[in-house]
Protein backbone atom coordinates (compact mmCIF):
# COMPACT_ATOMS: atom_id res chain seq x y z
CA UNK A 1 0.00 0.00 0.00
CA UNK A 2 1.66 3.28 -0.97
CA UNK A 3 0.53 6.98 -0.79
CA UNK A 4 1.34 8.87 -3.91
CA UNK A 5 0.24 12.14 -3.23
CA UNK A 6 -2.72 14.77 -1.64
CA UNK A 7 -4.09 18.09 -2.90
CA UNK A 8 -5.99 20.29 -1.24
CA UNK A 9 -8.21 22.85 -3.10
CA UNK A 10 -10.49 25.59 -2.71
CA UNK A 11 -13.60 25.56 -3.65
CA UNK A 12 -13.02 27.57 -7.06
CA UNK A 13 -10.18 24.99 -7.85
CA UNK A 14 -7.74 26.95 -6.49
CA UNK A 15 -5.14 24.42 -5.09
CA UNK A 16 -3.90 25.55 -1.66
CA UNK A 17 -1.65 22.61 -1.22
CA UNK A 18 0.14 19.54 -2.24
CA UNK A 19 2.28 16.81 -1.05
CA UNK A 20 4.01 14.01 -2.67
CA UNK A 21 5.06 10.84 -1.26
CA UNK A 22 6.02 8.58 -4.37
CA UNK A 23 5.90 9.67 -8.18
CA UNK A 24 7.54 7.64 -10.82
CA UNK A 25 7.54 9.82 -13.48
CA UNK A 26 7.98 13.82 -13.34
CA UNK A 27 4.95 15.83 -13.99
CA UNK A 28 6.44 17.46 -16.93
CA UNK A 29 6.39 14.00 -18.75
CA UNK A 30 2.53 13.85 -18.23
CA UNK A 31 0.21 16.87 -17.81
CA UNK A 32 2.96 19.61 -18.79
CA UNK A 33 3.02 21.73 -15.88
CA UNK A 34 2.59 21.01 -12.15
CA UNK A 35 -0.56 23.96 -12.80
CA UNK A 36 -1.86 21.72 -15.95
CA UNK A 37 -1.89 18.80 -13.50
CA UNK A 38 -3.48 20.85 -10.67
CA UNK A 39 -6.26 22.07 -13.08
CA UNK A 40 -6.67 18.38 -14.34
CA UNK A 41 -7.22 16.62 -10.67
CA UNK A 42 -9.76 19.26 -9.94
CA UNK A 43 -11.27 18.96 -13.01
CA UNK A 44 -11.55 14.99 -12.62
CA UNK A 45 -13.29 15.86 -9.27
CA UNK A 46 -15.58 18.42 -10.71
CA UNK A 47 -17.09 16.25 -13.38
CA UNK A 48 -17.36 13.24 -11.68
CA UNK A 49 -19.44 15.10 -8.88
CA UNK A 50 -21.79 16.50 -11.60
CA UNK A 51 -21.78 12.82 -13.13
CA UNK A 52 -22.85 10.91 -10.11
CA UNK A 53 -25.30 13.68 -9.20
CA UNK A 54 -26.92 13.38 -12.87
CA UNK A 55 -26.85 9.47 -12.87
CA UNK A 56 -28.48 9.11 -9.55
CA UNK A 57 -31.19 7.19 -9.53
CA UNK A 58 -32.95 8.28 -6.43
CA UNK A 59 -34.19 11.84 -7.18
CA UNK A 60 -35.72 13.53 -10.66
CA UNK A 61 -34.12 16.27 -10.00
CA UNK A 62 -30.98 17.01 -12.28
CA UNK A 63 -27.76 19.51 -11.99
CA UNK A 64 -28.25 22.23 -14.83
CA UNK A 65 -25.67 21.66 -17.34
CA UNK A 66 -22.58 23.72 -16.49
CA UNK A 67 -24.33 25.49 -13.43
CA UNK A 68 -22.82 25.33 -9.95
CA UNK A 69 -24.16 22.42 -7.27
CA UNK A 70 -24.04 23.69 -3.84
CA UNK A 71 -21.60 21.55 -1.10
CA UNK A 72 -22.97 18.04 -0.23
CA UNK A 73 -25.98 18.26 -3.16
CA UNK A 74 -26.21 15.25 -4.96
CA UNK A 75 -25.08 12.13 -5.02
CA UNK A 76 -21.97 11.64 -3.14
CA UNK A 77 -18.72 9.88 -4.36
CA UNK A 78 -15.88 8.75 -2.38
CA UNK A 79 -13.22 7.32 -4.44
CA UNK A 80 -12.40 5.64 -8.32
CA UNK A 81 -10.06 3.09 -8.67
CA UNK A 82 -7.99 2.44 -12.14
CA UNK A 83 -5.24 -0.55 -12.69
CA UNK A 84 -2.68 2.27 -11.39
CA UNK A 85 -4.08 4.45 -8.49
CA UNK A 86 -7.13 4.96 -6.44
CA UNK A 87 -8.32 8.35 -6.32
CA UNK A 88 -10.00 9.35 -2.43
CA UNK A 89 -12.05 12.38 -2.39
CA UNK A 90 -13.44 14.43 0.80
CA UNK A 91 -15.28 17.96 0.06
CA UNK A 92 -15.57 19.65 3.20
CA UNK A 93 -18.46 21.56 4.61
CA UNK A 94 -16.61 24.94 3.96
CA UNK A 95 -15.42 23.79 0.40
CA UNK A 96 -12.02 22.56 1.24
CA UNK A 97 -11.55 19.50 -1.44
CA UNK A 98 -8.86 17.35 -0.22
CA UNK A 99 -8.15 14.15 -3.40
CA UNK A 100 -5.48 11.77 -1.70
CA UNK A 101 -4.19 9.16 -4.58
CA UNK A 102 -2.77 5.75 -3.25
CA UNK A 103 -2.13 3.11 -4.54
CA UNK A 104 -5.20 0.83 -6.16
CA UNK A 105 -5.01 -2.30 -3.05
CA UNK A 106 -5.44 0.76 -0.09
CA UNK A 107 -9.53 0.23 1.32
CA UNK A 108 -11.90 2.53 2.30
CA UNK A 109 -10.40 6.07 3.43
CA UNK A 110 -13.40 8.07 4.44
CA UNK A 111 -12.58 8.16 8.05
CA UNK A 112 -9.22 8.90 7.40
CA UNK A 113 -10.10 11.49 4.76
CA UNK A 114 -12.30 12.85 7.51
CA UNK A 115 -9.26 12.92 10.00
CA UNK A 116 -6.94 15.00 7.98
CA UNK A 117 -9.74 17.84 7.39
CA UNK A 118 -10.88 18.12 10.89
CA UNK A 119 -8.19 16.98 13.19
CA UNK A 120 -5.04 18.00 10.68
CA UNK A 121 -6.11 20.85 8.56
CA UNK A 122 -8.49 22.49 10.63
CA UNK A 123 -5.65 22.53 14.25
CA UNK A 124 -2.42 22.66 12.26
CA UNK A 125 -3.73 25.22 8.99
CA UNK A 126 -7.15 27.29 9.73
CA UNK A 127 -5.92 28.16 13.26
CA UNK A 128 -2.55 29.01 12.26
CA UNK A 129 -2.31 32.75 13.03
CA UNK A 130 -1.15 33.25 9.57
CA UNK A 131 -3.64 31.39 7.38
CA UNK A 132 -5.23 33.89 5.22
CA UNK A 133 -8.02 31.69 4.13
CA UNK A 134 -8.31 31.05 0.00
CA UNK A 135 -4.51 31.44 -0.03
CA UNK A 136 -2.16 28.96 -0.91
CA UNK A 137 -0.30 28.10 2.36
CA UNK A 138 2.74 25.20 3.62
CA UNK A 139 2.91 25.08 7.57
CA UNK A 140 5.77 22.93 8.36
CA UNK A 141 3.73 21.71 11.62
CA UNK A 142 0.87 20.84 9.45
CA UNK A 143 3.08 18.94 7.26
CA UNK A 144 4.91 17.37 9.80
CA UNK A 145 1.54 15.90 11.42
CA UNK A 146 0.29 15.22 7.92
CA UNK A 147 3.11 13.20 7.03
CA UNK A 148 3.36 11.64 10.36
CA UNK A 149 -0.85 10.51 10.09
CA UNK A 150 -0.27 8.97 6.47
CA UNK A 151 2.54 7.27 7.56
CA UNK A 152 0.90 5.85 10.60
CA UNK A 153 -2.48 4.42 8.63
CA UNK A 154 -0.25 2.46 6.49
CA UNK A 155 -0.52 3.68 3.27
Amino acid sequence: MVAFNIYFFDRNGCCLYTQEWTRTSDVKLGSGTVEDEFKNVFGLFFSLKRLTAALDPSTTEKPKLGGMMRIGEGCLFHSFTTNVYKFHFLESPSGIKIVLNTSPDVGDLREAMSTIYSSIYVENVVKHPLYSPGEPFNYDAFTGVLNKYVKAINI
